[in-house]
């Protein structure tokens, strides 16, 4: 099974979950609650090595986290890798993409996400990249995974931080699940 791991203020229902679905038909997205400890306990039930932990953003960081800790492969697109850092900004009320659905960003969440900081030695990692991300820059990225044996890192020039034609890379994907 694939456990999709949605980013920061994105839901179970998005593009990519049905772009996956589609695909791969057993995939399994949940709606993730702001709290970064609370989303990692949640996922770890679904931790286990039968399963394919694909993540994007913010659910990219969990996917490595998780991956880490429970030696798993996973599949990370435009994955933050600082989302202590980078969600500083976003403190207070927030509204879900999907539904505009409100929620409340708080400050301890960046302390929580600081206790999930990991480096990847352990998971297997295909790692999905776009140069024209407006959010994170990939090429702090590709620093961290491009020397690592346990990781294949794709930087496709152009796109953008939702990774707009994951359809393109499923092929990929799934030679990655199965490899």
């Amino acid at each position: 099974m694939i456990i999709y791991i949605h980013g920061f203020a994105s839901c179970a229902d998005s593009n990519k979950v049905k772009i996956l679905k589609e695909y791969f038909k057993d995939v399994k997205a949940i709606d993730l609650p702001p709290s970064p400890l609370e989303t990692i306990k949640i996922l770890s039930d679904f931790a286990k090595p039968s399963n394919i932990l694909i993540g994007s953003s913010l659910g990219g960081y969990y996917a490595m986290y998780l991956a880490e800790k429970f030696g798993l492969k996973a599949v990370l697109i435009n994955p933050s890798l600082k989302p202590y850092k980078t969600l500083k900004k976003y403190i207070g009320t927030q509204y879900r993409y999907c539904d505009n659905q409100p929620f409340e960003w708080k400050k301890e969440y960046l302390k929580e996400l600081k206790k999930l900081k990991t480096k990847p030695k352990r998971g297997n990692y295909l790692v999905l990249l776009q140069s024209n991300d407006e959010i994170l820059n990939y090429k702090k990225t590709l620093k961290t995974f491009k020397k690592r044996p346990n990781a294949k890192v794709v930087v496709e020039y152009g796109g953008n931080h939702r990774f707009e034609n994951l359809s393109s890379y499923l092929c990929m994907i799934k030679n990655f699940i199965n490899g």
